[in-house]
């Protein structure tokens, strides 16, 4: 169940950073309300996993599965451009997910 707390941690922190995005600086009141809630919803969610994740892997898997995400949403969402050094980094990102999964860190 803590693995679907971290999902769901992730799923609400990408949901608010593209509000915040919407939000075009706190100017649009619902995509601003619409992030503080998904970053509420967020914080609890990554509360319950990191009961049974090691807070240092959920941390990692949670920005970096995040950052690999908004990554893809600011491409296919808001025209933002991707490059050679960009999907590099985030494969690395990715890589570096996996590195510490297959690691271990439930408990």
């Amino acid at each position: 169940m803590h693995w679907i707390y971290l999902v769901l941690a992730i799923v609400f922190e990408v949901a608010g950073t593209t509000c915040m995005k919407l939000s075009a600086g706190f100017a649009r009141v619902l995509p601003t309300v619409f992030m503080g809630v998904c970053y509420c919803v967020c914080f609890s969610f990554m509360t319950l996993a990191i009961k049974r994740i090691d807070v240092s892997v959920a941390y990692a898997v949670w920005s970096g599965v995040g950052i690999a995400l908004i990554a893809v949403i600011g491409v296919c969402c808001f025209d933002e451009p991707i490059f050679l050094p960009k999907a590099a980094g985030l494969l690395a990102i990715i890589g570096g997910i996996l590195t510490l999964n297959l690691a271990g860190g439930a408990r």
